[in-house]
């Protein structure tokens, strides 16, 4: 039994006729006519009572078409299904990422992916970059934005491309001395508090900080620790110490608080998006896409990156 079948015996109910029927469906009388009798021989039952007045479905017809509608209806609704899934319209989408990473890019670009794609579910986890590079490792996640590239064990089978650049920065209370400060220097941040992030965690800013603070590095180890910038923030405006974090931290102001420049300028570890360079997922590649399209400043890198790799999606800037 194919769908055709089902058309058929549809027809031929809505028309009360084969001639008509077969008019309505495009096709001869005698091939409806044999159709509908295979279709009564398959399913064991006469379907159709055949009459002067017209053709009328028995109770065995009223049962199948009844049937037959709800799978026709089915075979649509697979076939959308399976064309929304295909252009990443539909599915699961997991991301890890830091929490400077809320500042930006992601609001714009979640934002973003959650008008064009209202039916993809979003399963969002905040997490420190060495956590987040071992979920993606293991499949827990799909993409993850760290600081700085995924190291370690199966971080040879990630993509990775930079999506935003920060540079040290300090956060002090309004009451701190370097409040009206344009600036501070090595040599006065020796000699203070500091509030920064946890190492285990953030890797890769730790050594920079430990590069960059050379023999008077032993300062870090009495460092207050942080788990995210808005913390290192808060911790800062309650006059704990200094903190050192991402100059993305200029977008938040609050009350209380005032950022100072470090001198020399100090580069951190870029903010990184990777995901497993063999992933196919319409999914994501629907969110490549639109990272591709909210942060043109990489889309060049990324297109690059992936062109070796990936198929463009349905729809995308760089599909045929």
């Amino acid at each position: 039994m194919e769908a055709r079948h089902l058309r058929y015996a549809l027809a031929l109910a809505e028309h009360g006729h084969f001639g008509r029927a077969a008019q309505a469906l495009g096709i001869a009388q005698p091939p409806l006519s044999k159709q509908i009798a295979d279709l009564e021989r398959e399913t064991g039952a006469r379907l159709f009572d055949r009459t002067r007045q017209g053709v009328f479905p028995t109770a065995a017809g009223e049962a199948f078409l009844a049937r037959a509608r709800r799978a026709l209806q089915e075979m649509t609704a697979a076939t959308v299904d399976a064309g929304r899934a295909a252009r990443g319209e539909t599915g699961r989408l997991r991301l890890g990422f830091v929490a400077s990473a809320l500042l930006d890019p992601l609001p714009d670009v979640l934002g973003r992916f959650g008008r064009e794609r209202p039916h993809v579910r979003l399963e969002l986890h905040e997490m420190a970059s060495s956590r987040s590079a071992t979920a993606l490792v293991a499949g827990e996640l799909d993409v993850a934005v760290t600081l700085g590239p995924p190291r370690g064990a199966g971080a040879e089978h990630l993509a990775s491309v930079p999506i935003g650049h920060d540079h040290l920065i300090a956060a002090v209370s309004s009451a701190h001395p370097y409040a009206g400060q344009a600036s501070v220097s090595l040599k006065q941040l020796r000699h203070q508090p500091l509030i920064v992030a946890a190492g285990e965690d953030e890797p890769a800013v730790t050594a920079g900080l430990h590069a960059l603070l050379g023999e008077d590095a032993a300062a870090l180890d009495g460092a207050t620790v942080a788990r995210d910038v808005h913390t290192i923030i808060g911790l800062a405006a309650c006059g704990v110490g200094v903190g050192l974090g991402p100059s993305r931290m200029l977008s938040v102001p609050r009350p209380g608080i005032r950022f100072c420049e470090v001198t020399p300028r100090t580069a951190l570890p870029d903010l990184v998006l990777s995901f497993a360079e063999q992933d196919r997922s319409p999914t994501l590649g629907a969110f490549l896409d639109t990272v591709r399209r909210n942060c043109p400043d990489v889309g060049a890198a990324l297109d690059r990156r992936l062109n070796h790799t990936r198929v463009p999606q349905p729809g995308s800037r760089n599909a045929p």
